[in-house]
């Protein structure tokens, strides 16, 4: 993980080297990999202890990304990993890494997917939980094959985000904090509602509403059978191939733009240029592909426009 997350010219070498190998040779699907966002006081790491307890019942082991915010003097996460996952401190079947989001607004770390890659190599299973919650954290959704959209009893503020569209992007929905009663049952029901009559309704299911609490640990094997029911949908329709390859298209995209602009992608040929490399080489390594990418938009921009 030290590696994956270090951005020097030597020790990226080595990682890009380490990354290739364990992307090509992870079989696919791999671990699950389980997203957890939400708004800040919405209670996701208290969800995210309890899931740690429930997932460690079932004997299961669990690499955990955490991106926290950065610290202004230092660059690091300001969030330690110990007051995070209580339960998991001292056990060998749970790692934690905390990673600064550092100027990504996403909320996911430059490095969080070469960090995922890692994690689902080495444990059962990996989660990921993200700074907070907004229009630009649709970044997450690209990584993890089920997402989980945490909300507070009434949520008046998370309703809105019906609005800006992010209710579209969740597999489930749960409202934390049900040990609260009927504000919390009033926020379910409020949600349920709004996501019935919603635009994307027409299209496809809505994603479950649940209720839960991280506290007394009501609803949470409730939560886990529902993500359990989400993977096996996922991979009875093949769907889950398709989201992998797709967060891949976004990240190769997302990589090249943040490093060369739209100007450097022109060069390369342009986004649809892009997504045919990408299904061109679609059992190569995306981190292999970038640097050849990076490589090729570098020889067209010393050659000039005309070249």
């Amino acid at each position: 993980m030290n590696l994956a997350d270090d951005w020097r010219p030597g020790p990226r070498a080595a990682a890009l080297l380490l990354l290739e190998r364990v992307e090509q040779e992870l079989p696919f699907p791999g671990a699950p990999r389980v997203g957890i966002t939400g708004a800040p006081g919405s209670g996701k790491s208290t969800l995210l202890d309890a899931l740690v307890r429930a997932y460690r019942r079932r004997g299961e082991t669990l690499g955990i990304a955490a991106v926290d915010p950065s610290s202004q003097r230092s660059g690091g996460a300001l969030l330690g990993d110990r007051i995070r996952v209580r339960s998991g401190a001292g056990d060998p079947g749970v790692f934690l890494r905390s990673m600064a989001s550092r100027t990504r607004l996403g909320g996911l770390a430059e490095s969080t997917r070469a960090g995922v890659l890692v994690l689902a190599a080495a444990f059962d299973r990996v989660l990921v939980e993200t700074v907070g919650v907004g229009q630009s954290e649709a970044e997450v959704a690209t990584l993890v094959d089920t997402l989980v959209l945490v909300v507070g009893p009434g949520a008046g503020d998370e309703l809105q985000f019906m609005k800006a569209g992010l209710l579209e992007l969740p597999d489930l929905i749960l409202v934390n904090k049900a040990d609260l009663g009927a504000p919390a049952e009033r926020t379910a029901a409020e949600l349920a509602s709004g996501l019935g009559l919603s635009e994307g309704a027409a299209s496809g299911a809505p994603p479950p509403v649940l209720l839960a609490s991280a506290r007394d640990g009501t609803g949470v094997e409730a939560l886990v059978a529902a993500i359990d029911a989400h993977r096996a949908e996922l991979l009875a329709s093949g769907e889950l191939l398709r989201r992998r390859r797709s967060g891949r298209e976004a990240w190769l995209l997302d990589a090249l733009l943040r490093r060369y602009g739209s100007y450097g992608l022109e060069r390369l040929g342009g986004r649809e240029a892009l997504r045919r490399r990408a299904a061109e080489h679609a059992g190569s390594s995306a981190f292999g592909l970038v640097a050849q990418l990076s490589r090729e938009i570098e020889e067209a921009l010393r050659k000039g426009p005309g070249a």
